[in-house]
């Protein structure tokens, strides 16, 4: 199943927009916000504040850089993370273009794509993947993070509860769906 015209167009504005915002949080936070060279124990953690305790959460925006993958893994590898990224990203495009069959993975896998891009568009121009978006839960900081990994996060989760809702059906009626 190829992808018809107007779909396309539909996943070009859901990739346009993702890289949009993706882009645009991160030159703000480069030219507008102090890289975070240490962390603060305190609300907001050397960032600026957006809430405090909402039922045990905080959230503030941090200028902080990752030269690996999620977390910082791989760091010491950052050209192969840029190829290995490249890659995936080749290959996602051709499966959901020439491959998928099933229209409802189109917008996730675009959301992933788009995230993919997004962090490879910052290794090209700043020589690392900024994050900014940094929770705490109680005592626990959860690792910094950005809209590209938010979009590619989304995108896995959407795919996953397609797979789990389609494997409850197919349980229930007895016919396949894949």
């Amino acid at each position: 199943m190829t992808l018809s015209l107007q779909r396309l167009y539909k996943l070009l504005i859901v990739l346009g927009l993702v890289l949009s915002i993706d882009v645009l949080t991160k030159y703000l936070t480069h030219n507008h916000i102090p890289l975070m060279h240490w962390a603060s124990f305190e609300y907001p953690y050397g960032g600026i504040p957006v809430f405090k305790d909402i039922l045990g959460v905080d959230l503030s925006i941090n200028h902080v850089v990752n030269r690996g993958g999620p977390w910082g893994v791989v760091s010491d590898y950052h050209g192969f993370l840029l190829v290995t990224r490249v890659i995936a990203v080749a290959c996602l495009c051709v499966h959901l273009l020439f491959f998928n069959q099933v229209e409802f993975r189109q917008i996730p896998l675009t959301m992933i794509i788009a995230g993919a891009i997004g962090n490879i568009v910052d290794s090209f121009f700043y020589g690392h993947v900024i994050d900014m978006i940094h929770f705490v839960f109680g005592s626990y900081s959860f690792p910094v993070f950005n809209v590209a990994d938010s979009s590619i996060c989304i995108g896995i989760a959407l795919i996953m509860g397609q797979a789990l809702y389609l494997k409850v059906l197919e349980k229930k009626s007895g016919q396949s769906f894949s």
